[in-house]
């Protein structure tokens, strides 16, 4: 039995542990701890089992992981969120469809301090879902804007799936983040789009809210305004190079903890679930990154990644053909598996196959996320569906599933518009460090 064929049992082998509802992390560590014993020996897989362990756990640049989760769950604690949502509501709530359209802008407001999809669709769904039923909103146009903004908590920086991918291709953090902001954004205004093309054709589907005052949008926007104001020194901070994205998820969690405990947002029972939340999560994601590091020798052993790197030269399909085959695999795997579990396990396969094609590794990051984003909200895995469904309460998965296909299409065209304008996603990165 060749090497390659070891390693495809292997992935086999992975892929039904994850079926069987094993850990991700765990699937990857049983998989990558056991393929190499059965290559190499004991002793091979006891030393990558505890060398790998210890310099993930000790990588400094992922630090940005527990500090921006931190972030994103002090900032919940606290009501920053309904701050946002209250104050895109008094802004875009009078036109048709606003309500939605401010879960939208919400969603994409709160992405940039959570960078996690499904704690952007938890925390705005609790404050608009009710709001929208209260107004008349289609059930599906409600949850769909909600579950499918939240998917942009993977894609606005500081994206998590923008760290694990930098830590599995030791690609500049720094750039990633940068290189998903104008994406987006454009995903944002193409979200916004599909609302007003709903309400449009269904007009019942989003009424217009009453209009408010100058002064009271004034007003609300200013209540939001520290929360902001915490988003633009952090990725704002990048961008000018006064400090790395380390220091700035640092930074951010401090202003955000400072500014909750002197506007006397945060009680001391909201800081101690927010800290355990924030614990839960890094441990999760830091053990996630272990078991990618365990498996990954194990891929190189077999040399699954040039095996598949030829047979797709062999098939002629050319740069573009390949990119395509490429991503269809992921909408088929994001049927079966959550966005992390799909990038941890095919970024080592794929990487060297998109560096062999002359394709920017930054701009395939940017590709790869928002079509693991799809993932998030298409059957059967949906992550994102369920979590609304759970938030929302009484509306069958069929009809939110019906809902967010507008929202899949306009996910559809920004992924078209950044392959066919790659500085869509390598503009700004490429301003900032040439």
């Amino acid at each position: 039995m060749t090497d390659v064929t070891i390693g495809v049992l292997g992935i086999g082998g992975l892929f039904l542990l994850m079926i069987l509802r094993t850990p991700v992390a765990f699937a990857m560590l049983l998989t990558g701890f056991f393929g190499i014993w059965f290559l190499d020996g004991l002793r091979r897989a006891t030393a990558i089992m505890f060398t790998e362990t210890y310099s993930s756990v000790s990588n400094y640049n992922l630090i940005v992981v527990p500090m921006f989760v931190l972030l994103g769950n002090v900032a919940s604690e606290a009501g920053f969120s309904r701050s946002l949502y209250d104050a895109a509501h008094a802004w875009v709530g009078r036109f048709r469809g606003g309500l939605a359209s401010a879960s939208v802008l919400g969603c994409a407001a709160f992405s940039a301090v959570s960078g996690s999809s499904v704690a952007t669709a938890v925390t705005i769904g609790r404050v608009a879902l009710p709001e929208m039923k209260r107004f008349g909103y289609a059930p599906g146009l409600a949850t769909g804007a909600v579950a499918a903004g939240g998917t942009l908590g993977f894609l606005i920086p500081p994206s998590t799936g923008f760290v694990i991918y930098a830590i599995l291709t030791e690609e500049s953090i720094g750039r990633l983040f940068m290189a998903g902001i104008l994406p987006g954004l454009l995903m944002s205004a193409l979200f916004i789009a599909a609302i007003w093309l709903v309400t449009l054709l269904r007009p019942e589907a989003g009424p217009r809210g009453t209009p408010q005052p100058l002064a009271e949008r004034l007003r609300l926007f200013a209540r939001a305004a520290p929360l902001i104001a915490v988003i633009v020194v952090s990725i704002g901070g990048i961008y000018l190079g006064v400090f790395t994205p380390v220091e700035a998820s640092g930074i951010g969690a401090g202003l955000v903890i400072v500014i909750a405990l002197v506007t006397g947002g945060l009680s001391r029972t909201g800081f101690v679930k927010a800290m355990r939340e924030t614990v839960r999560t890094s441990a999760m994601l830091y053990m996630i990154v272990i078991g990618a590091n365990v498996l990954n020798p194990f891929l190189a052993i077999t040399d699954i990644p040039l095996a598949l790197s030829k047979m797709l030269t062999h098939l002629g399909l050319g740069p573009y053909g390949t990119l395509t085959a490429i991503l269809l695999s992921y909408v088929v795997l994001g049927m079966f598996l959550d966005g992390l579990a799909m990038l941890v396990v095919t970024v080592p396969i794929y990487y060297p196959v998109i560096l062999a094609l002359g394709f920017d590794p930054i701009w395939f990051g940017v590709i790869a996320v928002i079509v693991i984003e799809m993932g998030m909200i298409t059957p059967p895995v949906g992550l994102n569906v369920f979590v609304v469904r759970g938030v929302a309460g009484g509306v069958p998965l069929t009809t939110i599933f019906g809902g967010v296909l507008p929202f899949l299409l306009a996910m559809i065209i920004t992924l078209l518009l950044i392959i066919l304008i790659p500085g869509i996603a390598l503009l700004i990165p490429n301003s900032m460090f040439g």
